[in-house]
């Protein structure tokens, strides 16, 4: 039995120190996934804080043969769904800056402004994130933030393995299209300050 089962069957039996070890050692995974989901920190930390707590509350009914990460954060991923389809209608912040935690750029990165360029990029990828349908931006998430397999996206979402190769071709494609527009968007505006002439 591994470590991790160990702490598990601990939590389970009302250990709480060993379940404050699992939430250590969960709590960046599942703070991640649903800040991936739902575009912004406050809003992600309650949800990690209450995916802990339904988990807390639910130890009894894990399945000690399934993995306890894939559990988790399938438990993350629903609570995150319900909270966006509770949202009737999407709230954008007129100033981003104010919703991503201010951060120094790393004095060791070989070139700022790549950091610079890369940073702005992971921006713009959370912002097409939430134009996604819930379950397909989870299903995204799920794949290419935590690297789950197709079997194993299946059984967090509770759809069968060629539902989620479906909804991942569809999301992809989704966000391959508004990329491209967005490309073409900021490309046009850059290119009317460029030649617009100046107000006389």
């Amino acid at each position: 039995m591994n470590e991790e089962k160990v702490w598990v069957l601990q939590a389970r039996n009302g250990d709480d120190e060993a379940f404050a070890i699992l939430v250590e050692t969960y709590q960046t995974p599942v703070y991640n996934l649903c800040y991936r989901m739902l575009g912004e920190p406050e809003a992600a930390e309650d949800a990690a804080q209450e995916t802990f707590l339904k988990v807390y509350q639910n130890l009894s009914r894990y399945d000690a043969e399934r993995s306890f990460a894939t559990w988790l954060l399938s438990i993350a991923a629903h609570h995150c769904i319900d909270k966006l389809r509770r949202r009737r209608f999407s709230t954008f912040s007129i100033d981003e800056d104010e919703e991503t935690p201010f951060e120094l750029p790393d004095q060791h990165a070989p070139d700022p402004e790549a950091e610079a360029a890369r940073r702005e990029q992971q921006r713009r990828l959370q912002r097409l994130l939430q134009e996604l349908e819930p379950l397909d931006r989870a299903a995204i998430v799920l794949r290419y933030w935590h690297d789950a397999s197709e079997v194993e996206i299946a059984q967090s979402l509770h759809l069968t393995v060629p539902a989620v190769k479906s909804r991942l071709h569809r999301a992809r494609k989704a966000l391959a299209v508004l990329w491209q527009e967005k490309e073409l968007e900021s490309g046009t505006q850059a290119e009317r300050i460029l030649y617009e002439s100046p107000a006389i």
